[in-house]
């Protein structure tokens, strides 16, 4: 898959899926875009890319400030003429029975799973639209498809990214943009990492290859729906979780 001349940006591209799917990228040819709030492991992917030939530019932000994410936003294309490919991959977490989850947490796991995006999209579809074309990959959850205990406010918002998916896929088909949502399953990223062994192995065992994901395999199905081998796909949610679920 060639993405010789094509710019993608992708946030949470400093570590986990997002490095994945950077390091994917720009192996394909692509220029490359990290969104992320660390600024330090984005530029040490500067870094990274400087040293191996690759194109990987890095731009801060903060998806639970919408201010921010505009600010984001209008830096990039300031220094680039389009973006063509969009991957809302930045997420995070934390484990709390819904009734005992914190009142600001809930509006901070909101503005970080879901506003974030929709702000981001919102800024740069303009240039999409007036350039007849484009990819947008939002990357949800399985939370968000059946639910998880312990994560019911972060799978509420991961649910609104399929939804919001769905919709954006109908409004855009006419200007030929795909916009398309990949659902990982446990993975084996830093957000799990801050989870128990105990959760971990029951994961594992709710499996059906009982084993978790590796950021890779989650990476190889954004960037299917970041290339040309998806051009007649649009509106879909492809989980991507060994079996953990399969309920539509």
């Amino acid at each position: 898959m060639n993405f010789t001349g094509k710019t993608a940006l992708i946030t949470g591209g400093a570590s986990g899926i997002g490095k994945a799917t950077v390091m994917q990228l720009v192996r394909e040819g692509a220029r490359v875009i990290c969104a992320d709030i660390d600024q330090a492991k984005g530029k040490a992917l500067v870094e990274e890319g400087n040293v191996s030939s690759s194109v990987v530019d890095y731009e801060p932000i903060d998806l639970t400030d919408g201010d921010s994410v505009r600010r984001c936003a209008a830096a990039v294309l300031a220094r680039h003429s389009k973006v063509d490919v969009l991957i809302n991959a930045a997420g995070f977490g934390e484990f709390h029975l819904f009734v005992d989850t914190p009142a600001d947490y809930l509006d901070k796991v909101i503005r970080g799973n879901l506003t974030g995006a929709l702000h981001l999209t919102q800024a740069l579809l303009p240039q999409m639209i007036a350039n007849r074309g484009g990819k947008i990959i939002n990357v949800s959850s399985d939370a968000g498809r059946v639910g998880s205990t312990g994560e019911t406010a972060y799978a509420a918002a991961k649910g609104g990214l399929i939804a919001f998916t769905k919709s954006l896929a109908r409004e855009v088909a006419r200007y030929n943009i795909n916009v398309n949502c990949v659902c990982p399953g446990p993975t084996d990223t830093p957000l799990l990492n801050t989870r128990s062994d105990k959760l971990k192995e029951a994961f594992i065992k709710a499996t059906a290859f009982r084993r978790l994901g590796k950021p890779e395999e989650i990476a190889d199905a954004i960037v299917f729906f970041a290339g040309p081998n998806s051009d007649y796909i649009t509106g879909q949610v492809l989980s991507v979780s060994g079996g953990l679920t399969f309920a539509g």
